[in-house]
């Protein structure tokens, strides 16, 4: 049913609401619809603005340490293997996988720490470059596992994988 509106043209009345009245160019241009010119200017915190923000332990540097994450990295995947060899009835080949599944994670790991303690901070793309190599690194390495090894448990592969890969995340919180 049309509404009808005595200042309204019959082609104006069977718009649709949000394009009366408007030209054909800027009923199809989206940012119209809001009704406002969006900006977008982001200006960044200050210093005093960030402390008061999130507290003075804002400013202070970080205390993770790539080798420390690795060195997490590599007793959790031990303590995951210990926790297999118990669960699956002192399986070999169960934590043998958990022991892979586990290295899967911190040897690309450790290699992308020593890359960063020699490359220091040179660039962004430095940093995405070792990233990428990482992760090509750790498909790669669970490539060869499946290809070489057809006994391989994967379920305490991947437990262990995963329990060293949130390693990080937790060591980030200390």
């Amino acid at each position: 049913m049309m509404r009808e509106s005595p200042d309204l043209s019959p082609v104006e009345a069977s718009a649709p609401q949000g394009t009366r009245g408007r030209s054909d160019a800027r009923a199809s241009d989206p940012q119209d619809d809001w009704g406002i010119e969006q900006e977008n200017q982001i200006t960044p915190l200050t210093r005093a603005e960030a402390e008061k923000l999130f507290g003075p332990k804002v400013s202070r540097p970080s205390r993770v340490m790539p080798q420390r994450v690795v060195a997490a990295q590599i007793a959790l995947s031990l303590v995951v293997a210990l926790i297999v060899w118990l669960f699956f009835g002192h399986s070999t080949q169960a934590t043998l996988s958990a022991l892979l599944g586990g290295a899967v994670c911190w040897a690309p790991a450790s290699l992308f720490a020593l890359y960063l303690k020699r490359a220091g901070s040179r660039s962004r793309m430095a940093l995405v470059a070792g990233e990428a190599v990482k992760a090509g690194m750790t498909a790669a390495l669970f490539i060869i596992i499946g290809e070489a090894w057809h006994e391989a448990r994967w379920l305490p592969m991947l437990v262990a994988y995963l329990v060293a890969l949130k390693t990080y995340w937790v060591a980030l919180a200390f």
